[in-house]
Protein backbone atom coordinates (compact mmCIF):
# COMPACT_ATOMS: atom_id res chain seq x y z
CA UNK A 1 0.00 0.00 0.00
CA UNK A 2 1.00 3.72 -0.46
CA UNK A 3 0.72 6.82 1.62
CA UNK A 4 -1.44 9.37 1.29
CA UNK A 5 1.62 11.73 0.91
CA UNK A 6 2.91 9.43 -1.74
CA UNK A 7 -0.37 9.76 -4.00
CA UNK A 8 -0.22 13.12 -3.62
CA UNK A 9 3.07 13.29 -4.70
CA UNK A 10 2.95 11.06 -7.77
CA UNK A 11 -0.40 12.61 -8.88
CA UNK A 12 0.96 15.92 -8.67
CA UNK A 13 3.54 15.16 -11.22
CA UNK A 14 1.26 13.38 -13.58
CA UNK A 15 -0.85 16.63 -13.74
CA UNK A 16 2.10 18.28 -14.16
CA UNK A 17 3.24 16.09 -17.09
CA UNK A 18 -0.34 17.28 -18.36
CA UNK A 19 -0.12 20.93 -17.92
CA UNK A 20 -2.53 21.14 -15.53
CA UNK A 21 -2.23 24.27 -13.96
CA UNK A 22 -2.24 24.09 -9.87
CA UNK A 23 -1.39 20.42 -9.63
CA UNK A 24 -0.96 19.51 -6.55
CA UNK A 25 -4.08 21.64 -5.52
CA UNK A 26 -6.23 19.79 -7.56
CA UNK A 27 -4.59 16.80 -6.15
CA UNK A 28 -5.00 17.39 -3.10
CA UNK A 29 -9.10 18.70 -3.93
CA UNK A 30 -9.15 14.95 -5.57
CA UNK A 31 -7.62 13.20 -2.38
CA UNK A 32 -10.11 15.12 -0.07
CA UNK A 33 -12.99 14.37 -1.83
CA UNK A 34 -12.06 10.69 -2.12
CA UNK A 35 -11.15 10.11 1.59
CA UNK A 36 -14.38 12.25 3.17
CA UNK A 37 -12.05 14.53 4.73
CA UNK A 38 -11.28 18.57 5.00
CA UNK A 39 -7.69 19.77 3.82
CA UNK A 40 -6.47 19.97 7.51
CA UNK A 41 -7.60 16.71 8.48
CA UNK A 42 -5.66 15.65 4.91
CA UNK A 43 -2.52 16.99 6.48
CA UNK A 44 -3.21 15.13 9.45
CA UNK A 45 -3.29 11.71 7.36
CA UNK A 46 -0.17 12.12 4.93
CA UNK A 47 1.19 8.71 6.58
CA UNK A 48 -2.00 6.91 6.16
CA UNK A 49 -1.72 4.20 4.32
CA UNK A 50 -4.57 3.95 1.20
CA UNK A 51 -6.10 0.96 0.51
CA UNK A 52 -6.44 -0.42 -2.86
CA UNK A 53 -10.23 0.62 -3.24
CA UNK A 54 -9.51 3.60 -2.62
CA UNK A 55 -6.94 4.15 -4.98
CA UNK A 56 -9.08 2.79 -7.79
CA UNK A 57 -11.96 5.03 -7.77
CA UNK A 58 -8.73 7.52 -7.34
CA UNK A 59 -6.73 6.78 -10.53
CA UNK A 60 -10.08 7.05 -11.99
CA UNK A 61 -11.04 10.44 -11.52
CA UNK A 62 -6.96 11.87 -11.82
CA UNK A 63 -7.02 10.28 -15.40
CA UNK A 64 -9.98 12.05 -15.62
CA UNK A 65 -8.77 15.54 -14.57
CA UNK A 66 -5.59 14.31 -16.11
CA UNK A 67 -7.57 14.94 -19.53
CA UNK A 68 -9.22 18.11 -19.17
CA UNK A 69 -12.11 17.66 -17.25
CA UNK A 70 -13.14 20.51 -15.12
CA UNK A 71 -11.97 19.47 -11.41
CA UNK A 72 -15.83 20.87 -10.42
CA UNK A 73 -17.43 18.21 -12.73
CA UNK A 74 -15.36 15.78 -11.52
CA UNK A 75 -15.90 16.59 -7.67
CA UNK A 76 -19.78 17.35 -8.51
CA UNK A 77 -19.26 20.86 -6.46
CA UNK A 78 -18.18 24.33 -6.12
CA UNK A 79 -17.88 26.53 -2.98
CA UNK A 80 -19.08 30.50 -3.85
CA UNK A 81 -19.53 32.95 -1.49
CA UNK A 82 -18.68 30.52 1.23
CA UNK A 83 -21.56 28.17 0.35
CA UNK A 84 -21.51 24.55 -1.57
CA UNK A 85 -23.38 24.49 -5.12
CA UNK A 86 -23.52 21.22 -6.98
CA UNK A 87 -22.22 21.51 -10.36
CA UNK A 88 -21.52 19.92 -13.55
CA UNK A 89 -21.81 19.84 -17.29
CA UNK A 90 -25.76 21.48 -17.83
CA UNK A 91 -24.54 24.75 -16.89
CA UNK A 92 -21.11 27.67 -16.83
CA UNK A 93 -19.02 26.24 -13.53
CA UNK A 94 -19.02 29.41 -11.23
CA UNK A 95 -15.89 31.38 -11.63
CA UNK A 96 -14.18 33.65 -8.70
CA UNK A 97 -15.22 36.65 -10.29
CA UNK A 98 -18.63 36.34 -10.33
CA UNK A 99 -18.11 35.69 -6.62
CA UNK A 100 -16.96 39.78 -6.79
CA UNK A 101 -19.64 41.01 -8.20
CA UNK A 102 -22.05 39.42 -5.75
CA UNK A 103 -19.77 41.29 -2.92
CA UNK A 104 -20.15 44.91 -5.15
CA UNK A 105 -23.97 44.41 -5.38
CA UNK A 106 -24.31 43.29 -1.44
CA UNK A 107 -22.21 46.67 -1.12
CA UNK A 108 -25.00 48.84 -3.05
CA UNK A 109 -27.15 51.15 -1.57
CA UNK A 110 -30.25 48.93 -1.93
CA UNK A 111 -34.02 49.15 -1.15
CA UNK A 112 -35.63 47.78 2.41
CA UNK A 113 -37.61 45.29 0.05
CA UNK A 114 -36.78 44.13 -3.48
CA UNK A 115 -37.72 41.90 -6.41
CA UNK A 116 -34.75 40.27 -7.94
CA UNK A 117 -34.04 39.09 -11.00
CA UNK A 118 -31.08 36.80 -12.62
CA UNK A 119 -31.20 36.80 -16.21
CA UNK A 120 -29.37 34.00 -17.57
CA UNK A 121 -29.11 32.06 -14.00
CA UNK A 122 -27.15 29.14 -15.39
CA UNK A 123 -26.28 27.59 -11.89
CA UNK A 124 -28.14 29.49 -9.52
CA UNK A 125 -24.86 30.24 -7.97
CA UNK A 126 -25.60 34.66 -8.16
CA UNK A 127 -29.18 34.47 -7.73
CA UNK A 128 -29.49 32.08 -4.84
CA UNK A 129 -26.10 34.10 -3.43
CA UNK A 130 -27.84 37.05 -3.51
CA UNK A 131 -31.14 35.79 -2.00
CA UNK A 132 -29.77 34.08 0.88
CA UNK A 133 -27.17 37.13 2.03
CA UNK A 134 -29.91 39.51 1.28
CA UNK A 135 -32.37 37.31 3.67
CA UNK A 136 -35.51 39.34 4.33
CA UNK A 137 -34.23 42.67 2.64
CA UNK A 138 -35.43 40.00 -0.68
CA UNK A 139 -39.10 40.08 -1.24
CA UNK A 140 -38.29 37.58 -4.30
CA UNK A 141 -36.01 36.01 -6.86
CA UNK A 142 -36.64 35.29 -10.05
CA UNK A 143 -34.52 32.91 -11.65
CA UNK A 144 -34.47 32.42 -15.32
CA UNK A 145 -32.37 30.55 -17.85
CA UNK A 146 -33.31 29.81 -21.83
CA UNK A 147 -31.73 26.19 -20.93
CA UNK A 148 -33.84 23.58 -19.07
CA UNK A 149 -30.89 21.80 -18.44
CA UNK A 150 -29.35 24.88 -16.01
CA UNK A 151 -32.87 25.73 -14.70
CA UNK A 152 -33.18 22.11 -13.22
CA UNK A 153 -29.34 22.42 -11.81
CA UNK A 154 -30.37 26.00 -10.28
CA UNK A 155 -33.38 23.67 -8.88
CA UNK A 156 -31.36 21.30 -7.46
CA UNK A 157 -29.00 24.01 -5.80
CA UNK A 158 -32.13 25.86 -4.38
CA UNK A 159 -33.17 22.71 -2.63
CA UNK A 160 -29.76 22.49 -1.39
CA UNK A 161 -29.91 25.46 0.62
CA UNK A 162 -33.79 25.54 1.50
CA UNK A 163 -34.37 28.94 0.04
CA UNK A 164 -38.01 29.94 0.05
CA UNK A 165 -39.47 32.40 -2.21
CA UNK A 166 -37.03 31.45 -5.54
CA UNK A 167 -39.02 30.91 -8.42
CA UNK A 168 -37.26 29.51 -11.58
CA UNK A 169 -38.54 30.33 -15.16
CA UNK A 170 -37.93 29.24 -18.70
CA UNK A 171 -37.40 32.66 -20.41
CA UNK A 172 -35.37 34.19 -23.58
CA UNK A 173 -34.24 37.12 -21.67
CA UNK A 174 -37.41 38.77 -20.96
CA UNK A 175 -40.11 36.60 -23.33
CA UNK A 176 -41.28 35.24 -20.48
CA UNK A 177 -41.46 37.89 -18.31
CA UNK A 178 -44.41 39.90 -19.41
CA UNK A 179 -45.27 43.48 -17.64
CA UNK A 180 -43.04 42.01 -14.36
CA UNK A 181 -40.72 44.85 -12.80
CA UNK A 182 -37.63 44.60 -10.60
CA UNK A 183 -35.72 46.61 -8.07
CA UNK A 184 -32.78 44.71 -9.26
CA UNK A 185 -31.55 42.54 -12.27
CA UNK A 186 -28.10 40.72 -12.44
CA UNK A 187 -26.71 39.00 -15.46
CA UNK A 188 -23.71 37.04 -16.31
CA UNK A 189 -24.28 36.77 -20.05
CA UNK A 190 -22.40 34.90 -22.85
CA UNK A 191 -20.52 37.72 -23.75
CA UNK A 192 -17.44 35.88 -25.14
CA UNK A 193 -17.08 36.46 -29.26
CA UNK A 194 -16.67 34.08 -32.10
CA UNK A 195 -13.38 34.70 -32.82
CA UNK A 196 -12.09 34.10 -29.23
CA UNK A 197 -13.37 30.47 -29.12
CA UNK A 198 -10.20 29.04 -30.38
CA UNK A 199 -8.29 30.53 -27.72
CA UNK A 200 -10.05 29.26 -24.56
CA UNK A 201 -8.62 26.84 -22.56
CA UNK A 202 -9.77 23.32 -22.89
CA UNK A 203 -12.01 23.38 -19.15
CA UNK A 204 -13.39 25.95 -20.57
CA UNK A 205 -14.62 24.64 -23.65
CA UNK A 206 -16.51 22.23 -22.42
CA UNK A 207 -18.60 24.45 -20.55
CA UNK A 208 -22.05 24.82 -22.49
CA UNK A 209 -21.43 26.76 -25.79
CA UNK A 210 -24.88 28.39 -25.35
CA UNK A 211 -23.49 30.04 -22.01
CA UNK A 212 -20.14 31.20 -23.52
CA UNK A 213 -20.68 32.92 -26.91
CA UNK A 214 -21.99 36.01 -27.56
CA UNK A 215 -21.92 36.58 -31.23
CA UNK A 216 -19.58 38.31 -33.37
CA UNK A 217 -18.31 40.80 -31.26
CA UNK A 218 -19.35 39.07 -27.85
CA UNK A 219 -22.22 41.72 -27.51
CA UNK A 220 -25.11 40.21 -29.80
CA UNK A 221 -27.14 38.92 -26.51
CA UNK A 222 -25.56 41.72 -23.98
CA UNK A 223 -27.22 44.61 -26.77
CA UNK A 224 -30.74 42.79 -26.49
CA UNK A 225 -30.97 42.25 -22.87
CA UNK A 226 -30.47 45.91 -22.05
CA UNK A 227 -32.51 47.02 -24.71
CA UNK A 228 -35.48 45.17 -23.16
CA UNK A 229 -34.21 45.79 -19.60
CA UNK A 230 -35.58 49.22 -18.41
CA UNK A 231 -38.89 47.87 -19.23
CA UNK A 232 -38.37 45.27 -16.33
CA UNK A 233 -36.90 47.74 -14.20
CA UNK A 234 -38.91 49.81 -11.28
CA UNK A 235 -37.86 53.95 -11.30
CA UNK A 236 -34.92 53.70 -9.44
CA UNK A 237 -33.51 50.36 -10.10
CA UNK A 238 -30.10 48.94 -10.80
CA UNK A 239 -28.75 46.58 -13.22
CA UNK A 240 -25.32 44.55 -12.58
CA UNK A 241 -23.35 42.54 -15.02
CA UNK A 242 -20.41 40.58 -15.94
CA UNK A 243 -18.63 41.68 -19.01
CA UNK A 244 -15.55 40.84 -20.83
CA UNK A 245 -12.49 42.15 -20.23
CA UNK A 246 -12.35 44.36 -23.56
CA UNK A 247 -16.26 45.63 -23.28
CA UNK A 248 -16.97 48.29 -21.23
CA UNK A 249 -16.93 51.34 -23.09
CA UNK A 250 -19.06 49.48 -25.13
CA UNK A 251 -21.22 48.17 -22.46
CA UNK A 252 -21.19 51.77 -20.89
CA UNK A 253 -22.87 53.30 -24.02
CA UNK A 254 -25.33 50.87 -24.51
CA UNK A 255 -26.55 51.53 -20.51
CA UNK A 256 -26.49 55.68 -21.54
CA UNK A 257 -28.30 54.66 -25.13
CA UNK A 258 -30.96 53.13 -22.78
CA UNK A 259 -31.24 56.07 -20.27
CA UNK A 260 -29.29 54.59 -17.41
CA UNK A 261 -27.47 57.05 -15.53
CA UNK A 262 -25.01 56.70 -12.61
CA UNK A 263 -23.18 54.32 -14.63
CA UNK A 264 -19.71 52.65 -13.32
CA UNK A 265 -17.42 50.11 -14.52
CA UNK A 266 -16.02 48.38 -11.58
CA UNK A 267 -12.74 46.48 -11.94
CA UNK A 268 -12.22 43.31 -10.93
CA UNK A 269 -9.17 41.67 -8.69
CA UNK A 270 -6.98 41.69 -11.95
CA UNK A 271 -7.63 45.54 -12.51
CA UNK A 272 -9.84 44.39 -15.31
CA UNK A 273 -13.12 46.81 -15.94
CA UNK A 274 -15.22 43.81 -15.49
CA UNK A 275 -18.78 44.71 -13.69
CA UNK A 276 -21.06 47.54 -14.60
CA UNK A 277 -23.60 48.74 -12.71
CA UNK A 278 -26.39 51.45 -13.05
CA UNK A 279 -29.75 52.21 -12.45
CA UNK A 280 -32.70 54.09 -13.84
CA UNK A 281 -33.84 57.69 -12.81
CA UNK A 282 -36.70 57.70 -10.14
CA UNK A 283 -37.45 56.73 -6.91
CA UNK A 284 -38.13 53.06 -6.48
CA UNK A 285 -41.89 52.28 -5.02
CA UNK A 286 -42.14 50.54 -1.88
CA UNK A 287 -43.12 46.63 -2.03
CA UNK A 288 -47.12 46.53 -2.35
CA UNK A 289 -47.78 45.47 1.19
CA UNK A 290 -50.65 43.07 -0.02
CA UNK A 291 -48.73 41.15 -3.06
CA UNK A 292 -46.55 40.71 0.12
CA UNK A 293 -48.91 39.28 2.61
CA UNK A 294 -50.14 36.96 -0.45
CA UNK A 295 -46.82 36.06 -1.33
CA UNK A 296 -45.04 35.42 1.96
CA UNK A 297 -48.47 32.55 2.63
CA UNK A 298 -47.07 30.88 -0.62
CA UNK A 299 -43.31 31.40 0.23
CA UNK A 300 -43.88 29.74 3.59
CA UNK A 301 -45.93 27.01 1.95
CA UNK A 302 -42.89 26.75 -0.46
CA UNK A 303 -40.08 26.51 2.33
CA UNK A 304 -42.30 23.69 4.35
CA UNK A 305 -41.57 21.76 1.05
CA UNK A 306 -38.41 22.47 0.18
CA UNK A 307 -36.72 22.10 3.33
CA UNK A 308 -38.85 18.29 3.27
CA UNK A 309 -36.80 17.81 -0.06
CA UNK A 310 -33.24 19.06 1.06
CA UNK A 311 -33.79 16.95 4.73
CA UNK A 312 -34.82 13.45 2.78
CA UNK A 313 -31.80 13.98 0.62
CA UNK A 314 -28.36 12.81 1.00
CA UNK A 315 -25.78 15.33 -0.45
CA UNK A 316 -22.69 13.78 1.15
Amino acid sequence: MTSVLDIIEKGTTYLESKGIDEARRNMQLLVTHQLGCSKVELYMQFDRLMAEDELTPLREKLKRRGNGEPLQHILGSVEFYRRDYKTDARALIPRPETEELASIILSLDLPPSLNLLDMGTGSGVLGLTLAAELGGKCHCATLADVSHDALALAEENKNLLGLGRVELLWSDLFSKLEDRKYHLIVANLPYISDADEQTLSSEVQRDPPLALFGGKDGLDILREFINQAPLHLHPGGIIALEIGYDQAEAVETMLSDNEFIDIKTHNDLSGVARFPVAKLPGTPPPTDQAEDSEESKGSEELQADTNQQTHSADYS
